[in-house]
C-alpha cells in the first residue's frame, strides 16, 4: 500500500493507494464502516482530460475518503480496482462530488455506474456553495472550484497542490489540457492531488451546508437545484446527432467569410480585425467619433459600438437611421465567422463520440443569478433568428425535432412580480404587449419604431442596461431615449414601485436580494439598480427548470435535448411528434401569480435549423448544401419549417 502523508489546517491527513489485493480488503474495511454508520463520503475522479463522451477517452482513477484520508484506486488497465470502485459506488449510501455531473457522467460511461442510480445519493458541494455565494472571484466572491472554497474554508493553502501538480504538467512537456492523459499514473504529485481532493470536499461540505443554514437557504431549494442537476446531465448524456456533411461544407465556409471580411477591412488599414487599436484608429480617421474608452483608457471597439456604426441592430437587423460605416461591418463579419468557425463548426466536427453525436455541457447553475449555460458549443450564444449552426444538429433517425419556448416570459414574470395590474390586464387579453405598450405612449397611430423602442425599454427592465446603450441597439437619439424611459415608467408604475422596493429592502439587507424561491443574490454596491434584472432573470429560470423537473416526473425527459435560455428543445419519433411538442408545452404552462404563462410548441424537421428556415427558397438561396440537396429544402417546407 503506497502512502502520502499531508497537513491540512494542522493536522495530519494520509492519501492511500491499494496495490494489492490484501491492501484492497483494508480499502473494502473502510467502506464497511462508512456503509454501516451512513456517514458522508468525499469522492471524485481523475481521467484523461474533459472530453468525457471521445472515443479515446478514459478513466484513470476514483477515489473516496473521509476528513483524515483517502484511497485512490487505480482503475486504468485494472479490472479488480474498477469492480472495487464500482463495489463501492453502489453501496455507500451518502457521496459528496465537487462539480458532480462530471463525475457522473465520467462513472456512467466508463464505470457502467447510472445516473438514475448514483445521483439519488450524492451531493454537489458546488451547488451548495452556489446557493451561498454565486459570485466568480472577479465579482468579488470567493468563486465556485473546490481549492478556491477550501482555501477560504478550510486550509489557506489547499490550492499549492494544484499548482505542484501543473509544475510537474511543465516538466513531461505538457500543458494543463493535456498533462491528465500524459502524466505517469503513479507519480506521488498526481496521486496525493487525487487524494486530497477526497479530503478536502469531505471538509468544506459541512462547513457550506452551515454556512446555508445560517443564510436562511431552506433545503427544498437544494434539493430542487440537485433534481435540476440530474434532468440536465440526462440531456447531457443523450447528446444530439451531427450532420458530419454539413460541418465540414460549413467550416470552410465561414473560413472563407472570415477572410473575406478581414480583406475588406484591410483596404482601411486594419490587418488585424482583433486588434482595437487599429479598429479604433481607423474608425476615427473615417470620421467617426469614439466616445467611451476601456479602464485603461483605450477607446472602445466593442461589438454595441460597431453594431451601432454599421446600422444594425442587436439582431444584425439593417436599422436604417445612419450611413453604414463599412470598416464597422467588415469588422463585425469577419469577426463572427470566425468566432463561429472555431466555436462552432470546429467543436461539432471535432468533439464526435463514437456515433457521431455531441454531447454538450449543460451547467444548470452557472451566472450570479442561475441563469444555465452551455458549453462545447456555447448553443444557448446563438443569434435566436440563425439557422446556420443549428442546421448542423439532428433529431435521431425517425424522428423529427421540436422545440417549445415561453411567450415573453421575462416580461410576465416581471408583470407577475410587480403586480403592474396595466400589464397583467394586457396580457389576459392576449395583446402583442410591445405594441400595447407603443399605443399607451404614443397614441393608437404608434409606428413600428415606436414599438421597437417601447419593447427595448421593456428588455432594459428585465436583463438591465440603459439609454446609451438602447440608443445603441435602435438608433433612437439618447434624449428620446430617455423620454420613453420616463414614458414607460409613467405607464407602468407598478414596475417603478416594485424596483424601488427591493433595492430598499437589498440595502437593508446587506447589499442582497430574495427570490421567490428563496435564492440568495448578492448585488454589487455600485449597482443596486440591477435588483429587479437579477430576481426576474432568476425567477424566469427556475419557472424552466421547474418544467424540466415536472417533464422528468412524467417522463418526458427521454425525449429532451437541450434548455436553451426559455426553450425545451427534443425530438421525437414522426408519428408522435406533435403530441409530444404539445404535452411538453402542457408542462410548462402555468399561472404565476395570476398571470399565464403561455408556450409555443413548434415541430419541424430534420434539423434544429428546420425550425428557423421558413422556406425552401430561402435555404436553396442562402446555403449550397440545401441547392445540391433540393429535396432536404422541399421537406422542410412540408414539415412548416
Amino acid at each position: 500500500m503506497k502512502h502520502f502523508p499531508y497537513t491540512i489546517a494542522g493536522s495530519e491527513t494520509m492519501t492511500y493507494v491499494p496495490e494489492t489485493r490484501d491492501d484492497l480488503r483494508q480499502f473494502r474495511a473502510f467502506v464497511d464502516r462508512q456503509a454501516a454508520t451512513g456517514a458522508m463520503t468525499g469522492a471524485d475522479t481523475e481521467s484523461t482530460g474533459l472530453d468525457i463522451f471521445s472515443p479515446t477517452y478514459g478513466l484513470r482513477t476514483v477515489q473516496f475518503g473521509d476528513a483524515r484520508k483517502a484511497y485512490v484506486l487505480q482503475t486504468e488497465g485494472r479490472p479488480e480496482m474498477q469492480e472495487a470502485a464500482y463495489d463501492t459506488l453502489r453501496r455507500l449510501p451518502r457521496l459528496v462530488f465537487h462539480n458532480a455531473p462530471f463525475d457522473l457522467l465520467v462513472l456512467q460511461q466508463h464505470l457502467d455506474t447510472p445516473l438514475e442510480t448514483l445521483a439519488p445519493k450524492v451531493t454537489d458541494s458546488k451547488i451548495i456553495a452556489h446557493l451561498c455565494d454565486p459570485r466568480p472571484k472577479h465579482e468579488g466572491g470567493y468563486g465556485l472550484a473546490l481549492k478556491d472554497l477550501a482555501a477560504r474554508d478550510v486550509d489557506p493553502k489547499s490550492p499549492d497542490t494544484q499548482g505542484d501538480l501543473t509544475a510537474v504538467f511543465r516538466s513531461i512537456g505538457e500543458t494543463k489540457a493535456t498533462g491528465w492523459r500524459a502524466i505517469d499514473i503513479n507519480h506521488p504529485v498526481y496521486l496525493q492531488y487525487a487524494g486530497l481532493d477526497a479530503i478536502l470536499v469531505s471538509r468544506l461540505l459541512p462547513v457550506l451546508e452551515a454556512r446555508l443554514t445560517k443564510l436562511g437557504i431552506p433545503q427544498r431549494l437544494v434539493d430542487f437545484e440537485h433534481r435540476v442537476m440530474l434532468v440536465c446531465a440526462k440531456m447531457e448524456r443523450r447528446g444530439m446527432l451531427v450532420d458530419q456533411e454539413y460541418v465540414r461544407g460549413l467550416v470552410g465556409r465561414l473560413e472563407e467569410e472570415a477572410k473575406l471580411h478581414a480583406d475588406r477591412a484591410t483596404k482601411y488599414g486594419v490587418t488585424s480585425v482583433n486588434s482595437p487599436a487599429q479598429v479604433s484608429a481607423a474608425l476615427v480617421g473615417m470620421g467617426e467619433t469614439l466616445t467611451e474608452t476601456t479602464d485603461s483608457g483605450a477607446l472602445k471597439v466593442d461589438k454595441s459600438i460597431l453594431l451601432d456604426l454599421a446600422d444594425r441592430d442587436e439582431r444584425w437587423q439593417p436599422r436604417g437611421v445612419r450611413k453604414a460605416n463599412p470598416l464597422a461591418d467588415a469588422v463585425l463579419h469577419s469577426k463572427r465567422a470566425g468566432k463561429w468557425r472555431t466555436s462552432y463548426g470546429e467543436s461539432m466536427r471535432d468533439g464526435l463520440d463514437a456515433a457521431g453525436r455531441i454531447h454538450p455541457k449543460i451547467n444548470s447553475l452557472q451566472a450570479r443569478t442561475a441563469r444555465m449555460s452551455i458549453s462545447g458549443p456555447p448553443l444557448q450564444q446563438l443569434p435566436s433568428g440563425d439557422w446556420t449552426i443549428r442546421r448542423a444538429l439532428l433529431p435521431d433517425a425517425g424522428m423529427r425535432i421540436f422545440s417549445v419556448d415561453y411567450s415573453a416570459v421575462e416580461m410576465r414574470v416581471l408583470a407577475a412580480m410587480a403586480d403592474e395590474r396595466v400589464m397583467k390586464e394586457a396580457i389576459r387579453e392576449g395583446r402583442d404587449l410591445h405594441g400595447f405598450t407603443a399605443e399607451l405612449i404614443y397614441g393608437p397611430d404608434y409606428t413600428k419604431f415606436h414599438r421597437k423602442l417601447c419593447k427595448g425599454v421593456g428588455f432594459g427592465k428585465v436583463y438591465g442596461g440603459g439609454a446609451l446603450t438602447l440608443s445603441r441597439q435602435t438608433g433612437a437619439p439618447l434624449a428620446d431615449v430617455k423620454k420613453a424611459i420616463s414614458a414607460y415608467d409613467r405607464t407602468y408604475r407598478g414596475i417603478k414601485r416594485y424596483s424601488s422596493r427591493l433595492q430598499r429592502e437589498a440595502r437593508a439587507d446587506g447589499y442582497v436580494v430574495w427570490t421567490p424561491v428563496g435564492r440568495r443574490l448578492p448585488l454589487d454596491r455600485d449597482r443596486v439598480y440591477a435588483a429587479t434584472n437579477y430576481v426576474v432573470q432568476s425567477t424566469a429560470r427556475d419557472v424552466l427548470c421547474q418544467a424540466l423537473v415536472d417533464m422528468d416526473d412524467k417522463g418526458l425527459t427521454d425525449y429532451l435535448l437541450l434548455p436553451v435560455h426559455d426553450e425545451a428543445l427534443g425530438c421525437a419519433p414522426d408519428d408522435i411528434a406533435e403530441d409530444v411538442a404539445r404535452e411538453v408545452g402542457k408542462s410548462m404552462a402555468m399561472d404565476f401569480f395570476g398571470v399565464p404563462l403561455d408556450t409555443d410548441p413548434e415541430v419541424g424537421g430534420r434539423s434544429w435549423g428546420s425550425l428557423y428556415m421558413k422556406k425552401a427558397e430561402t435555404m436553396i438561396e442562402h446555403d449550397p448544401w440545401y441547392a445540391a440537396h433540393p429535396d432536404e429544402a422541399a421537406a422542410a417546407e412540408l414539415a412548416r419549417a
